[in-house]
């Protein structure tokens, strides 16, 4: 297990039941970078890795 799954395991735990839209994500991810902004690059890359997932899977 990595030192970052155990955000991960608490986010699943504490929130896992709960459904939210992507637009509300989008919301908190943008609150998060303003409050942290060196984290701007990578939330801006996992932004995009989840916006582009299905492209992986186009390609295959």
């Amino acid at each position: 297990m990595y030192f970052t799954d155990r955000g991960i395991e608490e986010l699943a735990t504490r929130r896992g039941d709960e459904q939210v839209t992507l637009e509300w994500l989008s919301e908190q991810l943008r609150t998060f970078v303003d409050l942290h902004p060196e984290f701007e690059a990578p939330v801006d890359r996992l932004a995009t890795w989840l916006a582009r997932l299905d492209d992986e899977i186009d390609d295959e």
